[in-house]
């Protein structure tokens, strides 16, 4: 089997080595390659029958039926939100995404941005810039001892929460599907209401998905205790901005997050103008490891399909 033609949507070549445009050369008869904001998407539909998609880029029920020939979509990260997979499987097409590539850039990144903002060292970089050694009004504090909880305990969260066992954190976790292997190694599992209010820091790691938009709800985030720190480094339609943005008001939690790409001007403006809220670009995922893993599982889910063995199939 091979594909007719393969559409690539916010997929520059430039970003990936020839040896794996070669394998995918090899699944394809022709590639056509498309901004993610081209007006040129819905005319190349109709006889596209894979589609690979960028991170953030939408695939809806209308661009499905735009495309009658369709077999497989892959995307370019682990995040599948965007895209209409209830619907893909209706009409048995996988949704093949990234799962895993980013375990170790994401987690570590985590724990560093925590780091850096609990040990004040944004601050004591900047006065040392300046010959300014003088180390009085720099608050810090440890993560020792401290209530770590993990929202959305995947491969991720799963990591995210050895880190934190490595720091002698008291860690906890809520996910949809209860981890007995995770328990079995001292991560405690609460409801997520009970959890919550209990967390000095929190991480949340869940995909984006119609059951999980604006998890952090109004409830919640009002329900964090004072001093909190919560680290988002999935998509932000899990939390509920605007109830985000009244807290951040009260200046007595602190909210991190890197996908800064996914939010609008107008609130990216506030979350700015606010202190206590950290924003970093999308860089939790760039390392140099998980770069070459993220172009390697793309081009193996393609050859997988190929051969009649999907995987990583969401």
């Amino acid at each position: 089997m091979k594909f007719n033609k393969t559409l690539l949507i916010g997929i520059d070549k430039s970003a990936l080595a020839d040896e794996y445009w070669k394998r995918i050369n090899k699944t394809t008869s022709r590639l056509v390659f498309v901004t993610r904001d081209s007006s040129e998407i819905k005319k190349e539909l109709p006889d596209t029958d894979c589609l690979l998609i960028n991170f953030g880029v939408s695939v809806t029920k209308n661009d499905v039926d735009n495309a009658p020939n369709l077999k497989y979509i892959g995307t370019l990260s682990t995040a599948f939100g965007k895209v209409d997979s209830d619907y893909a499987r209706k009409k048995n097409i996988p949704v093949c995404n990234l799962a895993g590539y980013s375990t170790e850039s994401v987690a570590e990144f985590t724990i560093a941005a925590l780091l850096e903002t609990i040990r004040g060292l944004e601050t004591g970089k900047q006065r040392g810039r300046t010959g300014k050694y003088d180390e009085s009004g720099i608050r810090a504090w440890e993560i020792k001892n401290k209530v770590f909880g993990i929202l959305g305990l995947g491969s991720i969260g799963m990591r995210v929460a050895e880190l934190a066992q490595g720091f002698d954190a008291d860690v906890r976790y809520w996910s949809k599907h209860r981890k007995k292997d995770a328990e079995k190694k001292n991560i405690k599992y609460q409801d997520v209401d009970t959890l919550i209010p209990q967390c000095d820091f929190i991480s949340i790691n869940f995909a984006h998905t119609k059951e999980t938009e604006k998890f952090l709800n109004a409830k919640r985030i009002n329900s964090l205790k004072k001093n909190a720190v919560v680290i988002n480094t999935a998509p932000m339609e899990l939390v509920d901005i605007d109830a985000l943005i009244s807290r951040l008001a009260k200046d007595d939690i602190t909210f991190i997050f890197d996908h800064s790409d996914d939010v609008e001007v107008s609130l990216a403006k506030k979350f700015l103008a606010t202190p206590n809220c950290i924003v970093y670009p999308p860089i939790g995922f760039r390392t140099k490891e998980a770069n070459t893993a993220k172009w390697e599982i793309l081009t193996s889910n393609l050859e997988k399909f190929i051969q009649g063995i999907p995987q990583n199939v969401v």
